[in-house]
């Protein structure tokens, strides 16, 4: 039964792709991010707050669109995740983040320059650690590249909704823990043993997907048929 559905799919895809228009190009823009946890702490959940990161997110895609209705995405991005976290019954308070190199690979439904919807699979590398600790009125903080502290890579899934204008909204779920729980510090101690961390955030985005020069063109196109239609 598998097997037919794969058949199936590449026998109507390939037929659509045959009768398309293909038109590829390349987009880009920015992400502002609203981030949040899945937190089991030994046992203690709750405790995570709202984190807002507006910078550094920037996304750059490669579009392959099979028509007006149909498309695939691929691309690069650098992303700022990472959550604050109350921890229990103490008045320490902290923040945690990353910055991610990510490789997106995903389709859009619905019309290409107008309402659509996305989604897809994306691995992001972390690079650039930092984390910041909060006790009453103190701050400390420290930074690491490449660090053990957090898994090698991440896996998630996203889905979004682009409106006219290129205005979308986006919802992320990671997969990967946050954090490496078998990290030991120099003296042997491990800060993250028993800290379970599921990222999700949903993001602001603008124009990660219209191509501005392609709209406009594809507008006096379709203003040109509107004419010849009345005419005849």
């Amino acid at each position: 039964m598998k097997n037919i559905f794969i058949v199936l799919f590449l026998f109507f895809g390939s037929v659509f792709i045959t009768n398309a228009q293909v038109k590829v190009y390349a987009t880009a823009g920015p992400e502002i991010i609203f981030s949040l946890a899945e937190i089991n702490n030994n046992g203690h959940t709750g405790g995570n707050i709202l984190r807002f990161a507006p910078v550094l997110n920037v996304q750059v895609f490669g579009n392959v669109d099979f028509g007006k209705y149909f498309g695939l995405i691929f691309g690069g991005a650098v992303r700022n995740v990472g959550f604050i976290y109350n921890w229990p019954d103490s008045n320490i308070k902290k923040k945690y983040r990353n910055y991610n190199m990510a490789l997106p690979l995903g389709i859009k439904l619905g019309k290409m320059n107008g309402l659509m919807f996305y989604g897809g699979y994306e691995i992001e590398f972390p690079f650039a650690y930092k984390e910041k600790t909060f006790v009453n009125n103190t701050k400390t903080k420290f930074v690491e590249w490449f660090t053990p502290r957090v898994p090698s890579y991440y896996n998630s899934v996203f889905v979004g909704v682009q409106f006219p204008y290129g205005f979308s909204l986006k919802f992320k779920y990671y997969f990967s823990e946050f954090f490496n729980q078998n990290y030991r510090n120099p003296d042997g101690s491990q800060p993250y043993l028993g800290l379970k961390s599921n990222i999700w955030y949903f993001s602001l985005n603008f124009s990660i997907f219209q191509n501005k020069r392609m709209a406009y063109q594809q507008y006096k196109e379709d203003r040109i048929k509107e004419k010849e239609k009345a005419i005849y």
